[in-house]
């Protein structure tokens, strides 16, 4: 009997508070519900407005490549406004502390680059020499070729200037021509030099004609001893037919990777070996014929800086000898700062890097901006050459045994033209810092690699890789008028004041 006397009185109660409950509620709907009447019934112009906050200009030109190819080249001021103080990593330019003067960013204008360029219809080939070479708006000001002497494994065929049949030979160079290269090299040369007459041209063999070999072969073998001085006349000839097609070659190296023996067309030789031919051969030749062409040691790969030091530690060698040049298939790209920190009164020079079809351009940006473009002129570099200009679609032309995967600055089919990767990692500089520019101080970081110049008209250039995955914000403090931005990620920048 208990237990059927409180089921009713627990319900009562229940039901109470479930009323209560709903008065609560109901009396903060009303209250709700009469606010909103009485915001409703204010005349509107009660109410205070403010204008937007308004972004100062800023008198920086600002030009943005990112990976997701949005931007290529692109003038933008999208996250460009004038430096405020915050945390974000600041890079500070100093003018007064300067380094090396540039000689220019470019390619190589390999036989297959000059020969699909000049199978351009008249005006096609003008037009895209213009954008190349050229300093308008739409231009890149490229100021620095890389050419071969005789083939590379970038033409079609291997040839050198003296190629004779098995078995002879020609010691007095009675038949050199560089006719090879007036079908198309020559002429394409000329149409460059008629827009840049400045242009520096640095011209490198890739083998020396067979019958000089050890191996009588394209593939290769060294130069016999006893054809050394055969073998500068070789250079003599080759510099005076250039000069007198209007060519000035500004400099040469001696062997294109004298350490590699496998590719078609090439050459080994030893440091001693260059050493040699340089103080007993070349040198004397130059300074006999009155050549005032650059010579320039090794043209190879940065894991091995002692070849081209080995050779400046003979005093009689270095006495001819201008500096080094460098590839950064193997080693780091700091090797170039101990050749030069041991012999600082020579150059250093950067002549060939690759970018392997079909090219990634998240990836290729990065890297090659970072090590090349930032990290090249950090370490003492004069010039940065990427490698061949030009190829077709099947990344033709290239010798039988010669590089079939080499991607082009440019893909050339027929009259059409496709930019790749190297056409945007040149130009961020090419443009921007032309040949007389000097390297400025500019403190740098893991996340934002950079470089800074100031040109011959008093420009001063600030180029920014951002070196992560996420958008990135940072300060750029130069005297004439500090900046912030912000950058996508992996996104390289140049910054003109």
């Amino acid at each position: 009997m208990m237990i059927i006397k409180q089921e009713p009185t627990n319900l009562h109660n229940k039901k109470i508070i479930l009323m209560n409950l709903l008065k609560r509620y109901n009396l903060k709907f009303y209250i709700t519900l009469l606010l909103l009447v009485a915001f409703q019934a204010c005349n509107e112009d009660d109410i205070k407005t403010y204008p937007p906050p308004t972004i100062a200009d800023v008198n920086v030109n600002f030009y943005l490549t990112s990976p997701d190819q949005a931007n290529l080249l692109k003038a933008t001021t999208n996250g460009l406004f004038p430096m405020v103080t915050n945390s974000n990593f600041t890079i500070n330019v100093t003018e007064s502390t300067s380094y090396q003067e540039m000689d220019g960013f470019g390619y190589t204008l390999t036989g297959g680059s000059a020969m699909l360029i000049n199978n351009m219809s008249t005006s096609s080939r003008s037009e895209l020499l213009q954008e190349l070479f050229g300093t308008g708006d739409n231009s890149i000001g490229i100021s620095y070729l890389r050419i071969s002497i005789g083939a590379s494994d970038l033409d079609a065929t291997t040839f050198s200037y003296n190629d004779l049949p098995s078995g002879q030979t020609d010691e007095n160079l009675d038949n050199f021509s560089i006719n090879p290269d007036m079908s198309n090299l020559v002429p394409v040369l000329n149409e460059i030099l008629a827009i840049n007459p400045n242009i520096k041209i640095l011209a490198t063999p890739w083998s020396a004609p067979t019958w000089m070999k050890d191996n009588n072969s394209t593939i290769g073998g060294a130069l016999l001893p006893q054809y050394y001085n055969t073998y500068a006349n070789y250079f003599v000839k080759y510099i005076e037919a250039m000069a007198a097609q209007g060519i000035t070659i500004d400099a040469i190296t001696i062997q294109n990777e004298p350490e590699n023996p496998y590719n078609n067309p090439s050459m080994v030789m030893s440091a001693d070996q260059q050493k040699d031919f340089i103080k007993n051969n070349l040198g004397p030749v130059f300074q006999t014929e009155n050549i005032s062409t650059k010579i320039i040691l090794f043209d190879h790969n940065l894991d091995n800086p002692d070849y081209p030091i080995s050779i400046l530690n003979d005093a009689s060698a270095k006495s001819y000898v201008d500096g080094s040049a460098f590839h950064l298939y193997a080693g780091q790209i700091s090797n170039m700062s101990l050749v030069h920190n041991a012999h600082p009164d020579k150059n250093v020079y950067f002549t060939e890097q690759w970018i392997q079809a079909p090219g990634d351009f998240y990836s290729d940006i990065r890297w090659h901006v970072r090590e090349l473009i930032v990290g090249a002129p950090r370490h003492w570099s004069k010039n940065v050459l990427q490698w061949n200009l030009a190829a077709d679609p099947n990344n033709n032309p290239h010798t039988d045994g010669g590089c079939t995967e080499c991607l082009g600055a440019i893909t050339i089919d027929g009259n059409s033209v496709q930019r790749n990767p190297g056409y945007y990692i040149i130009a961020h500089a090419s443009k921007f810092v032309p040949a007389g520019s000097v390297r400025i101080e500019s403190n740098t970081s893991f996340e934002f690699p950079n470089v800074a110049y100031k040109t011959p008209d008093n420009k001063i250039v600030v180029i920014v890789l951002n070196n992560s995955d996420v958008q990135k914000s940072l300060n750029i403090n130069v005297d004439a008028e500090p900046i912030s931005v912000t950058m996508p990620a992996g996104a390289v920048a140049t910054f003109v004041w």
